[in-house]
């Protein structure tokens, strides 16, 4: 009966299916792990994206719509999530994905409710009123994406200040995709820019992609960015935990997403018009810049994390 299970092998071809359609800044980065994480930042990858695009009604992060049954295709997630942890073949590929990584990894049970944890905000039709909502929900959605990658990159799950360095990272990615996507989500009826913010600029909630509002809009994109450049900055400090091969893939990662968050900030009010990405040959530029980095990350004197910088809970 096994034998006609999907093998590993089958399991991580169909994860590296996954991630080269949902994500080509991620896929290219993963290629520089040695071939083990890599695997496995495939298999983890895989069960992430289909959470989110079960959540959102989304194919591999596109086109994504309002649905109508959020909460119980989010209490689906987290029964099938538990099923895989508990070691069961589940018979979807994603799900199985999260039970091999898991057992190879000893991944926490608890960081894959975090995540689960994010998508019920958005089954909830969430949004943040002040600046610590929206680090709630980007460490929900995004942060602990960053703590898991940790764990599958040999980091101890109670390695608590390299995990913190981790989840920043996760941090500066939502906050970047926040700011590029604020027109997309506005369309689907979602909006992560706090309340507050909002009101601060005198922007009615709802309205604020109508014309009249984008340069203030653009000026909470610039501060989207600010934001996710200084948990960026201190994710870097993080790599010094790794591997030089992993470091090399996070700060690839990390130089990927800076530049589209900049892209975004420099921009303007024009940032939405087009879908704001990074080329071929950018990606080139910054793999190589991360290379000469993860090559120097112990030379530089180590910065104690802010203090004043959001906090992971524990």
């Amino acid at each position: 009966m096994n034998e006609a299970l999907p093998s590993r092998d089958a399991i991580v071809a169909t994860a590296r299916e996954s991630i080269a359609k949902g994500s080509k800044s991620f896929a290219t980065a993963s290629l520089l792990f040695d071939r083990a994480t890599r695997e496995r930042a495939w298999l983890l990858y895989a069960w992430c994206r289909a959470c989110d695009d079960i959540a959102d009604g989304q194919d591999h992060g596109h086109t994504m719509h309002a649905v109508d049954d959020a909460p119980a295709r989010t209490a689906a997630m987290a029964v099938l999530t538990d099923a895989a942890l508990d070691g069961e073949v589940i018979g979807e590929p994603a799900f199985d994905a999260l039970r091999i990584v898991a057992a190879e990894t000893g991944m926490p049970r608890r960081l894959a409710h975090d995540l689960i944890a994010g998508f019920q905000l958005d089954a909830e039709e969430w949004q943040p009123r002040t600046e610590d909502d929206l680090y709630r929900y980007c460490y929900h959605v995004a942060g602990v994406v960053g703590c898991m990658m940790a764990v599958v990159m040999g980091v101890s799950p109670d390695d608590d200040a390299t995990l913190d360095r981790a989840c920043d990272l996760g941090m500066a990615f939502q906050l970047a995709n926040i700011a590029r996507d604020i027109d997309e989500d506005s369309r689907a009826g979602r909006c992560y820019l706090p309340s507050e913010w909002l009101a601060e600029m005198d922007i009615p909630p709802g309205e604020q992609m109508k014309p009249v509002y984008r340069p203030r809009v653009a000026t909470l994109a610039r501060r989207l960015a600010d934001r996710a450049a200084s948990f960026e900055a201190s994710a870097r400090q993080g790599t010094r935990a790794l591997s030089f091969r992993s470091a090399w893939a996070v700060l690839s990662a990390a130089e990927i997403y800076g530049a589209i968050a900049h892209k975004v900030a420099a921009a303007g009010d024009l940032a939405w018009d087009n879908r704001v990405t990074t080329s071929k040959g950018e990606k080139l530029a910054f793999i190589v810049r991360a290379w000469l980095a993860a090559r120097r990350r112990s030379l530089a004197p180590v910065e104690p994390r802010s203090p004043g910088l959001w906090t992971r809970p524990r």
